[in-house]
């Protein structure tokens, strides 16, 4: 039986990577801001399962988790960086308040909490799992924040493996495109409230349930990477080899982004 803690676990991707945790039988820690929602999830799973509400930009709330993993749970074998924001607007519209509120969730909190816990981490040599973005390998308009933040995730993580494969630790880091969660319901605007249009896409809305079960695996098979989209991974390269036209393709399919201007 294994130990893992979840962020953002009370919805969307964090609640379906927890259902199938438990049935794995591993021992739960779920953390959310949402209180209700925690407790309800908690009812739902039953045995092995410990909660913790608190919003992971508050100052004390690192050390609130590093205490419940020491001195609640005991030990730590897989940590989920899930927990996450996004936004829907042009960066000349953005408020820098919500630039700086997409980065704080979205690299900072994973960042600080992946080091606050390392020391538990070395006793098991075990795994963190960090849900990235193909945002942040490529431009995508009207998310110059959350392309920032996801980019930022990505390169400190990928780093952080380097530096601790030999120390047992493994970094599993997931890049998906659109997942069918409430984090775009919940997107902010320019002026930090609810964003007003809805979101574009282009390629197909992946399901959280089926991306939840290949997260696990790709785990256990212990692997670097998981790009759930091909086509997706597809644009990305494109993005590299002929940035020009992606770009073209892209103002054209988010056209309705920059019309809100």
């Amino acid at each position: 039986m294994k130990t893992v803690l979840i962020t953002g676990a009370a919805s969307g991707l964090g609640w379906e990577m927890s259902r199938v945790f438990h049935q794995r039988g591993d021992r739960l820690l779920l953390v959310d801001r949402d209180a209700e929602g925690l407790s309800q999830r908690a009812a739902e799973l039953g045995e092995r399962v410990s909660t913790l509400a608190c919003d992971l930009t508050d100052t004390d709330a690192v050390e609130q988790i590093r205490a419940e993993v020491e001195n609640g749970l005991g030990s730590l074998d897989v940590l989920v960086n899930n927990a996450g924001i996004t936004q829907r607007s042009l960066a000349a519209n953005t408020s820098p308040a919500v630039m700086k509120k997409v980065m704080a969730v979205d690299w900072q909190a994973p960042m600080e909490l992946a080091l606050a816990l390392l020391p538990a981490l070395y006793k098991t040599r075990g795994a963190i799992i960090n849900i990235g973005s193909m945002a942040g390998w490529m431009p995508v308009p009207g998310r110059a924040g959350y392309c920032a933040a996801k980019s930022a995730l990505a390169q400190f993580f990928e780093v952080l493996r380097m530096e601790e494969v030999d120390n047992g630790i493994h970094v599993l880091m997931v890049y998906p495109s659109f997942l069918d969660t409430p984090i775009e319901k919940n997107a902010l605007g320019g002026d930090g409230q609810p964003a007003k249009h809805a979101r574009s896409t282009i390629g197909r809305i992946d399901d959280a349930g089926e991306l939840a079960r290949n997260i696990v695996s790709a785990l256990e098979k212990r692997k670097p990477r998981l790009f759930p989209n091909r086509f997706t991974l597809f644009a990305s390269i494109l993005w590299r080899i002929a940035p020009g036209f992606f770009q073209r393709m892209t103002r054209k399919r988010f056209a309705v982004e920059l019309e809100q201007r």
